[in-house]
């Protein structure tokens, strides 16, 4: 009985490990985050530019712009802050994040799941 439920366990984990694979698409972009509103000093402006929240988001809606199903694999470059000064008054400024370089994935069609034909 136990050599019988042995076996029997070795074989489903054999066939099993080759159902579970998933292939992905791979694109890169590049793309600048949007600046910020108000007009703040140097030092606040490039530090409003490149919180971590601002970049995780403008990153989020990179690749989401791509169509459905697209996701962050990751950032590859941070890019550079550039600043502008504010029409209003010239000791302040608005930054924002240009050329960041990211990579996004979704799903290959057809790698997981029902395939046509096969049900």
């Amino acid at each position: 009985m136990k050599i019988l439920l042995i076996a029997s366990s070795l074989l489903l984990a054999v066939f099993s490990n080759s159902v579970l694979s998933a292939e992905y698409i791979y694109r890169d972009l590049m793309a600048n985050t949007l600046p910020s509103i108000k007009c703040e000093s140097p030092e606040k402006a490039i530090k409003s530019a490149t919180k971590p929240y601002k970049i995780k988001r403008s990153v989020k809606k990179f690749c989401q712009t791509q169509g459905y199903g697209w996701g962050i694999q990751k950032v590859k470059d941070d890019g550079k802050v550039v600043c502008n000064e504010c029409t209003d008054n010239a000791s302040l400024q608005i930054c924002h994040v240009e050329d960041m370089i990211v990579n996004c994935k979704r799903l290959k069609p057809g790698s997981v799941g029902m395939l046509p034909g096969q049900g």
